[in-house]
């Protein structure tokens, strides 16, 4: 199989969002203000200044993913002012108010554990590691609302390929950043922070579960996980960690946060099954944002068909 060469970009190097809708005019205003400027990534650099929080950027050569839902896509605006991110505050509107100074440049993910070949990568590294795709997943959050997002990245696996487990790995552990100083809120969160999940092994190698790094032809919004999250369209929301930072190839079921927070309501698989009623609500219906009916939640929220398997004479009711 042919496989495209990623684009030779740095993160650094995409379009910003502000810049790229008004271009032309742009580069006349900075040639009266500054003189003659020879390359864009010089002007760019010229304006930058101290660090005041990341911004989307435009991604370009994003391919189009075959197996993506043709379901209406939610609009960009409820997707990225209704979020859960309780380092940023715990109202659904938080995350977007609070987040807009987060600092994203420069990020490190490092692979560790049950793994033949330790390593940091940058995020300019995991951004060319596989040639990017937008994925449209349905997403469905344990609180009875869902989505329809165009996420842009590719397979997780390609990151296990390249780590090379063990025989001993069985589970791979997942974390959040969190710094007190830039998520002053995460203090009443009322979790431990940092944020922390994990996956059985069969579960991180499934085509499905995607390295995020943008959405809607953009890189991550700060509230949307910035600059890179996992995305797992078979489980509830909260499952899907953002803000990666370290991941780790274990050989026990590791803790994970809502599980460490209340066992009794949020198990460690968080399949969605529309048969287990979390204890203070059904998960039968669900509600896409943008829309006041309700419809009813699909078994694997859909996906039946690609991870049924990996759950085959398991009591879903018991490995909720």
């Amino acid at each position: 199989m042919l496989v495209k060469k990623a684009p030779d970009l740095t993160y650094s190097d995409v379009t910003p969002k502000s810049l790229y809708m008004g271009r032309r005019n742009f580069l006349f205003g900075l040639a009266a203000a500054y003189g003659a400027v020879v390359g864009y990534k010089k002007v760019t650099r010229l304006l930058e200044g101290p660090p005041t929080g990341s911004k989307p950027v435009k991604l370009m050569g994003v391919a189009k993913w075959p197996g993506s839902t043709d379901e209406k896509e939610t609009s960009l605006e409820d997707v990225t002012h209704y979020n859960n991110f309780y380092e940023f505050g715990t109202s659904k509107t938080d995350p977007a108010a609070n987040s807009q100074n987060f600092v994203t440049t420069p990020w490190s993910v490092s692979v560790e554990g049950e793994v033949k070949n330790k390593r940091t990568f940058t995020i300019d590294e995991m951004m060319k590691l596989a040639p990017l795709e937008e994925r449209i997943y349905r997403h469905r959050c344990v609180e009875g609302w869902s989505i329809v997002v165009p996420w842009i990245g590719y397979s997780f696996s390609t990151i296990m390929r390249l780590a090379e487990p063990t025989a001993k790995a069985k589970f791979v552990a997942f974390e959040s950043y969190y710094s007190p100083k830039q998520m002053p809120e995460g203090g009443s969160a009322g979790i431990e922070l940092p944020y922390v999940e994990g996956l059985r092994l069969d579960e991180a190698m499934n085509p499905l579960t995607l390295l995020t790094v943008g959405m809607y032809d953009e890189t991550l919004p700060n509230q949307d996980g910035a600059p890179v999250r996992l995305v797992i369209p078979w489980k509830y929301g909260f499952k899907s960690i953002k803000s990666l930072v370290r991941i780790r190839f274990v050989k026990d079921q590791p803790p994970t946060t809502w599980n460490i927070s209340n066992a009794h309501e949020y198990g460690f698989y968080s399949n969605v099954n529309p048969t287990v009623d979390h204890p203070r609500w059904s998960q039968a219906t669900e509600r896409r944002l943008g829309e006041f009916r309700r419809r009813p939640t699909l078994m694997f929220n859909g996906y039946a068909d690609q991870v049924a398997s990996m759950y085959a004479g398991m009591d879903l009711k018991k490995y909720y």
